[in-house]
Formats: structure tokens, C-alpha cells, sequence
């Protein structure tokens, strides 16, 4: 059978001989474009409550979150092991011994058998690396890098306080210390045309990187994004579930084949979503229409990849 993207979840799924479940911790992170280091108010789009499960809260130890992420997700699978997924703001942006402390205390759990670790490109340093590096050699340890966008105009109008080239910089960083790492992505910011979105698969494929999670932009409720849109809504587009399908098949065809794809939508509570209304679609929907239209279309993952 020939794969049509390559597909994280078999990676994953194949990397483990158990069943192996994220649980998301805050731990109480900020971020330098919220604290005034580089800008103030954080990302325009950004809702952190969005996707934190009920159990996440900074005012919770990190043992008391996993304790409860498991007592969660146990109900369901009794025979898993666990990632602590520091997914919250920016889980990087302390000094080195908070980090050390708490990533500690979440890999103190004998079924936490690894750390996902969301962070900017401009929050990672070799002290950092040099720790992560360590810690790489008894446990799976993976960074998660947000990038949104690879075009300076956006990342400025999204308030995201730092560059294209500290992307690159950080990701060739990384790479030097052979920790696994992987890219977020926006499709649709505010502004950027299809030829741009289109245009950030083959910038990507040139970056040293393994995973590729890619989203619909949402705009949320109480967003600094909510009021754009409410005052210029020109400048957005939005794309119904079936022309971002097409959007996300376009890219896949200019993206190189090696970087394995995690994850292709966002999934806010409804209640929250001002736009795109797509029903509550899941991720694996999305996954299913993705393969048919593939199939239909008689394409694959880097079919035009140079």
C-alpha cells in the first residue's frame, strides 16, 4: 500500500510496544511576548484555555496534574504508559534549575516515560540543549517549537515577538544536539495569501525538523484577533472544511516526504470558535476526508517536492 502522507501516529505507535498517552501539565510558564521581554499581550490569536484539558491548572503541582491526567485517561486504557506534555505558553522561558525541577518531578512518575516540550524559537539556549540532551538518553524527549508562520510580516502582525531567521536558528541548534523536535504551523493567518501558505512547505522542507503539526486558524472569543475581525474582516479568509482539505493537500504535495505530519486541524471547545464553523470535526475526520480527496486526486506527500 502506498502511504499518502507520512504519518506520525504509525511512527509513534510503531516506536512504542504500549499503548503511550500524552498528558498536558501547566506549569505556570509565561512567554516573552507577554511579560514585556519582547512585546506584551501575547500572540493576538491566542486562548491558552482552548486546549488545556479540565485537569490543567498553574496552581496544581505538576504530580497533582499527571495524577489526575491518569486517573482520566485510565478509565479507558488501563494498560498505558505516559508523556508529560509541558504544552502551556512557553516551557523553556526559566532559569535551568526551575526546569530541572520540574521536569524532574514529572519524570519522578514511574509511568511518565518521556517529556513533549512546547517552546518559542527564541527560548531555547545550549544550556537547555545540554540538559534536554541528557535527559534524551534515558527517556524520549521531543521539543516543540511554534513557529505559525515563516513570513515576517505575520509573525509582526500576530504580535509573535520573534523571527523567521530565530526559527531557522533554533532549529539548526537543535539539530546540532540530535533532539527530536517538532514544528507548529498556522494555515490562514491574517493577510497571507494562498501562494504565501503554500510557499512555507518548501521553506519548511529545508529546515532540520521530524514533525509537522499544521491548523485551520480559529479565531476565539476574547482574542485580540476576535476584535480585528470584527473591524477588518477583509483580511481574513476563511475557508470551509472542505477548500482547507484541498489548501492542506496542496501543501502536503510541496512538502518534503521525510517530515512526518501530526496533526492537521485545531480543535477548540465550539463554544469559543467565532470562526471557522466546521461543526466540531475532528482531527481523524479531517485525517479520512484528507486520504479520499488524496486518492481522488492521485497524489501523495511530496509529489512536487524539490
Amino acid at each position: 500500500m502506498i502511504e499518502l502522507f507520512n504519518n506520525y501516529n504509525r511512527y509513534f505507535k510503531n516506536l512504542f510496544s504500549q499503548r503511550v498517552q500524552k498528558i498536558s501539565i501547566d506549569a505556570g510558564f509565561t512567554c516573552p511576548n507577554r511579560d514585556g521581554t519582547k512585546a506584551f499581550g501575547g500572540c493576538t490569536y491566542c486562548v491558552n484555555k482552548s486546549f488545556n484539558p479540565f485537569y490543567c491548572s498553574p496552581e496544581k503541582s505538576v504530580t497533582q496534574q499527571i495524577n489526575e491526567g491518569m486517573a482520566f485517561f485510565e478509565k479507558k486504557y488501563k494498560t498505558q504508559m505516559y508523556l508529560a506534555y509541558f504544552q502551556a505558553y512557553t516551557n523553556t522561558y526559566a532559569d535551568l534549575e526551575h526546569l530541572k525541577k520540574i521536569y524532574s518531578e514529572a519524570l519522578a512518575n514511574p509511568k511518565i516515560i518521556g517529556l513533549v516540550v512546547a517552546t518559542r524559537p527564541d527560548a531555547i539556549d545550549i544550556q537547555i540543549l545540554n540538559y534536554l540532551k541528557e535527559l534524551s538518553e534515558k527517556y524520549f524527549v521531543v521539543l516543540e517549537l511554534g513557529v505559525e508562520s515563516t513570513h515576517d510580516k505575520t509573525l509582526e502582525f500576530i504580535n509573535r515577538g520573534h523571527t523567521h531567521l530565530e526559527t531557522v536558528q533554533a532549529l539548526e541548534m537543535i539539530a546540532k544536539f540530535g533532539i527530536s523536535v517538532g514544528v507548529h504551523l498556522i494555515l490562514g493567518l491574517p493577510n497571507e495569501t494562498r501562494a504565501e501558505i503554500l510557499e512555507q512547505a518548501q521553506i519548511l522542507s529545508k529546515l532540520p525538523f521530524q514533525t509537522l503539526k499544521i491548523h485551520q486558524l480559529q479565531i476565539l472569543k476574547g482574542t485580540k484577533m476576535a476584535k480585528q475581525f470584527a473591524e477588518n474582516p477583509n483580511i481574513f479568509h476563511q475557508f470551509s472544511a472542505d477548500e482547507y482539505i484541498d489548501l492542506v493537500i496542496d501543501f502536503l504535495e510541496l512538502l518534503s516526504p521525510s517530515i512526518m505530519l501530526e496533526r492537521f486541524i485545531s480543535e477548540s471547545p465550539r463554544e469559543m470558535i467565532i470562526s471557522p464553523n466546521w461543526n466540531g470535526l475532528k482531527n481523524f475526520q479531517i485525517v479520512d476526508k484528507i486520504i479520499k480527496r488524496m486518492k481522488v486526486r492521485n497524489t501523495f506527500q511530496g509529489k512536487y517536492f524539490k
